[in-house]
C-alpha cells in the first residue's frame, strides 16, 4: 500500500515523477485530457497542471486517475517493486511498448527533465501516434535515431540534435528503425516558458 504524503527526502522525487507517469498512462490509453476529464470529473486544466508539475495531485485525484487508467497507486508513485529493505537507486519506469522513463529533477513545478529510452525494433515502425497538451518541450537525442512526428512534419533526429516545440502542436515519437535503441532527454516547461541560452562574453585578456 502506498503512502502519498511522506516526510523524507523521497517526497520531491515521488511528486516530480508523478506528472510524467500520469501523462504516460493517459497516452498509453490513447486518451485526451478532455476525455479523461469527462470520465473522472477532473477538469482538463487541472489534469494539465498536474501532468506538467504545476500542481500537486490530491489522494482523491490520484485514486480517480488510477482507476481510470487501470493502474495502482504504487505504480504511479514508482514503488510497485520496492522492497522493504531500504531505499534503492532510481529505477526507470516502464510504459507502453517497454519505453523506460527516468525522472531527473527533484522538485515539482517549473522546468523538469526526464530521460527516455525506446527499445530496438525489428522493422520500420508506423507513424507515431500524436498527442497535444499545454506546455513547451525541448528534446535532445543522445543515442540512435528518433522519429518525431510534429504536426504534419516528420523529422528524423540523430545523436546530438535538439528540437524545441510548443506541445499544443500534435506530436509523437518512435524509434526511427532497426539498428538499436534510442535514448533522448526531454526538458518540459509550463506554457510560455522558454530556455534562455547565454553565451559568455569573449575573454579579451586571452588575445
Amino acid at each position: 500500500m502506498v503512502t502519498v504524503m511522506v516526510t523524507d527526502d523521497g517526497t520531491a522525487d515521488t511528486l516530480a515523477a508523478m506528472g510524467p507517469r500520469l501523462r504516460t498512462a493517459r497516452e498509453r490509453h490513447g486518451a485526451t485530457l478532455i476525455g479523461v476529464g469527462r470520465a473522472t470529473g477532473i477538469s482538463p486544466s487541472t489534469l494539465s497542471r498536474i501532468e506538467t508539475g504545476r500542481r500537486k495531485p490530491t489522494l482523491e485525484v490520484l485514486l480517480r486517475l488510477a482507476k481510470a487508467y487501470g493502474i495502482s497507486l504504487d505504480e504511479l508513485a514508482g514503488t510497485a517493486s520496492a522492497a522493504a529493505d531500504g531505499p534503492r537507486s532510481p529505477v526507470p519506469q516502464r510504459s507502453g511498448h517497454d519505453k523506460a522513463v527516468l525522472p531527473l529533477t527533484r522538485y515539482v513545478g517549473g522546468l523538469h527533465a526526464h530521460k527516455h529510452v525506446l527499445p530496438a525494433v525489428d522493422a520500420p515502425p508506423e507513424r507515431p501516434r500524436q498527442v497535444s497538451h499545454d506546455g513547451y518541450e525541448w528534446l535532445c537525442v543522445l543515442y540512435g535515431r528518433l522519429w518525431l512526428a510534429l504536426g504534419d512534419q516528420d523529422l528524423v533526429l540523430s545523436a546530438g540534435e535538439v528540437v524545441e516545440f510548443d506541445t499544443r502542436t500534435a506530436h509523437g515519437v518512435a524509434n526511427a528503425g532497426p539498428g538499436g535503441p534510442v535514448e533522448y532527454l526531454i526538458m518540459f516547461g509550463p506554457q510560455g516558458e522558454r530556455l534562455r541560452p547565454r553565451t559568455p562574453a569573449p575573454d579579451r585578456r586571452a588575445r
